[in-house]
C-alpha cells in the first residue's frame, strides 16, 4: 500500500508530497523575500536574528543550516565562523538553493551549497557543532527521521535549532486565521502571482505539531535540554536541543 501523508490539509501519498512541495518553492523562490518581508510586516528577520544569537556560532565552527532557502542564517553564521570555520547551505529544492547561493555569492561570501534531502543527510557523524533549520521542518514528510538526522551529524555538545511557525496565542487566533485564509493568499496573488502556494503556506502551519508536541519529539530524536521560546506570541518558536 502508498503510504499517505500531509499536504496542507489534503491527505496524499508521500511521493506526491514531495513533488507538491517542490512546485510551491520553486514557484515562489523568486519573491521568496520579498513575500516573507509581506506577510510578516519584517517580523521574520527579528525571529531569524534571535535564532541566530542564540545559536552562538563563533570562529573555526562546522554549521550546517538545512533548509536554508535564500540564505539569511548561512550569510551570518559564516561571518561568525570566519575563514578558520566552515558553513554548509543546504536545501531540497534547487529554484531555493540557487536563490541562496547567488545572494551569498553577491556578498562576496564563498560557502559550500548542496542539494539534499533533510531525512538523508550526506555528512558524517558527529561533524557539526550547530545545526540549524528554520521555516523548512513543517513541509518534510518524516519529521522524526529528520531531526534524527540531524542529531546524527551533530558532535557531541553540539546544538539543534529549529525556528518554525507554531501555535499561536489562543486570544489572537480568530485574527490570525482571517490573515492567513483570506489576506494571505491575497498578498500570494497580488506579490507573488501564486495564491495556492500561500494557501498551502497556512495549511501546512496548522498541521505543524505544536510547541510541546515538537518539544517531545525532539527529545525522542534523543537530544537533551530541549526548550522553546515563543516568538511574537507564538505565531513563531525557536526550539533548541543539546547533543550530549
Amino acid at each position: 500500500m502508498t503510504n499517505t501523508t500531509h499536504f496542507g490539509y489534503q491527505t496524499v501519498a508521500e511521493e506526491d508530497k514531495v513533488r507538491k512541495v517542490a512546485e510551491v518553492f520553486h514557484s515562489v523562490a523568486a519573491k521568496y523575500d520579498v513575500m516573507n518581508d509581506f506577510m510578516s510586516a519584517g517580523l521574520h528577520r527579528v525571529w531569524k536574528a534571535f535564532t541566530i544569537a542564540q545559536a552562538a556560532v563563533r570562529p573555526g565552527f562546522k554549521v550546517l543550516d538545512i533548509a536554508g532557502g535564500t540564505g539569511d542564517l548561512s550569510k551570518a553564521f559564516a561571518k561568525q565562523a570566519g575563514p578558520s570555520g566552515e558553513v554548509w547551505l543546504t536545501d531540497i529544492n534547487e529554484s531555493m538553493l540557487r536563490v541562496g547561493r547567488d545572494r551569498l555569492l553577491n556578498k562576496g561570501m564563498v560557502t559550500p551549497t548542496l542539494l539534499c534531502d533533510a531525512e538523508k543527510l550526506p555528512f558524517p557523524d558527529n561533524y557539526f557543532d550547530r545545526v540549524s533549520v528554520a521555516f523548512g521542518l513543517r513541509n518534510m514528510t518524516h519529521k522524526d527521521a529528520a531531526l534524527a538526522e540531524m542529531r546524527r551529524v551533530l558532535k557531541p555538545g553540539g546544538k539543534l535549532l529549529v525556528l518554525e511557525f507554531s501555535k499561536v496565542w489562543e486570544p489572537l487566533k480568530k485574527p490570525y486565521d482571517v490573515y492567513s485564509f483570506s489576506v494571505l493568499p491575497w498578498l500570494g496573488k497580488k506579490v507573488a502571482n501564486d495564491a495556492e502556494s500561500y494557501r498551502y503556506l497556512a495549511e501546512s502551519i496548522r498541521m505543524h505539531p505544536d510547541q510541546e508536541t515538537l518539544k517531545q519529539m525532539m527529545q525522542d530524536a534523543g537530544l537533551d535540554n530541549v526548550n522553546y521560546f515563543n516568538l511574537t506570541a507564538g505565531v513563531a518558536a525557536l526550539h533548541t536541543g543539546i547533543k550530549l
